[in-house]
């Protein structure tokens, strides 16, 4: 996809450089494992399920929301 001007139009090419977007990732690796620490408690207290922590800590380094790719 390419990009638009509309701001209704969400996709759009992933637009970091090379470093900016390795930075992103193993940044999001960091914050993941950190994740995956926490205790029931801890999860609870910012609205997470261990399923649902489990399941984001699963996802690789490069699938992130795509505001963030912006």
């Amino acid at each position: 996809m390419t990009a638009t001007t509309s701001t209704n139009m969400i996709p759009r090419k992933f637009s970091l450089s090379p470093f900016a977007w390795l930075t992103c990732a193993l940044e999001t690796r960091r914050e993941r494992r950190a994740l995956a620490r926490l205790e029931a408690e801890a999860l609870r207290d910012i609205g997470l399920t261990k399923s649902q922590a489990r399941a984001e800590t699963g996802r690789p380094i490069w699938d992130v929301p795509c505001h963030w790719q912006n």
